[in-house]
């Protein structure tokens, strides 16, 4: 019999006789376990940054609480509260651990230290973003390079150095170091910033005439304001909590920064009577300024930091 000699019907009840091929359902169900278990692991991870993210909110708001008692007030009742907004701990603070002195010094060392550093890493990160060969490549891997090394191999080193120069004890030779210790990661922050800016205004410009200095200044510099931004603020804030160079460099009581003139008013409370009120003091005028700064640029920092992951 042919095919010809099948008649309609047949080929119907063959049909819907005959089940229909199904695949196998295997890998479905292994994708869906896949996904439950990343599902899982985000979950888990979402609840343990969001638990660090309310113990740390916890321990400023108890810091800031305990700046207003009294060292009796915070032995016998850590919990407590305070009866009332006396100023009297950051008073102390203020003048018996000379943090006014300190401040001008931390204020003065943060914003020179940084903005230098942002100023001679810019060109260099923009010529090395810009400009491939095997000179930039090298250069670049310097600088990724200088990443990895601790400020405690190079400590000693660096002391000796300045010694040699009279800049131990020099607010100038503390500058000089931090410029030096943050080059490295502020070039390799630019770099991405600067590569991921388009180059076709770059060429536009200098088909108009425009010198690679003129390009730079008026038209690549304006559209990196946020990579430069958020190096500024991020040398900021590591210039201003820095202690270990300083500690090791600065040996004048008027030249200290905060970091360090809260550990010379802790050595002090030592041997006259811990006055816990007024470390807490302390602590409040090193960190909340920071805190400050991160809050009002906090949005401007997290999108300067993704801003450059494009390439």
């Amino acid at each position: 019999m042919t095919s010809a000699d099948v008649l309609p019907e047949e080929i119907t009840t063959r049909a819907l006789v005959t089940p229909p091929t199904r695949r196998p359902s295997r890998p479905r169900r292994r994708g869906a376990a896949i996904g439950h278990d990343r599902s899982l692991l985000r979950g888990i991870g979402l609840v343990l940054l969001w638990a660090f993210v309310v113990l740390n909110i916890a321990w400023m708001v108890w810091m800031v609480i305990q700046a207003f008692r009294d060292t009796r007030s915070i032995l016998s009742d850590p919990w407590g509260l305070p009866t009332s907004l006396d100023p009297v701990n950051f008073v102390t603070a203020w003048t018996v651990g000379d943090f006014a002195t300190a401040t001008l010094n931390s204020v003065v060392t943060t914003v020179v230290s940084s903005f230098l550093t942002v100023a001679i890493a810019a060109p260099a990160a923009y010529y090395l973003g810009r400009v491939e060969n095997r000179f930039t490549n090298s250069l670049t891997m310097y600088f990724v390079l200088g990443l990895g090394i601790p400020a405690q191999v190079i400590l000693i080193p660096l002391f000796v150095m300045l010694n040699e120069v009279y800049l131990t004890d020099s607010l100038l030779g503390l500058n000089l170091v931090y410029i030096g210790v943050s080059m490295p990661f502020t070039v390799f922050l630019l770099i991405a910033f600067f590569r991921s800016l388009p180059a076709e205004l770059e060429e536009a410009a200098a088909l108009d005439g425009t010198t690679a200095f003129g390009t730079f200044w008026r038209i690549t510099l304006p559209l990196a304001k946020g990579g430069i931004l958020t190096a500024f603020v991020l040398q900021m804030i590591s210039h201003w909590n820095e202690t270990l160079l300083a500690l090791t460099l600065l040996q004048s009581t008027d030249k200290y920064t905060l970091p360090v003139a809260l550990i010379s008013f802790i050595q002090q409370q030592t041997y006259s009577g811990a006055d816990w009120g007024g470390l807490f003091a302390g602590l409040c005028i090193v960190v909340l300024p920071m805190l400050a700064i991160y809050l009002w640029l906090g949005r401007r920092l997290t999108e300067g930091l993704t801003l450059g992951m494009g390439k």
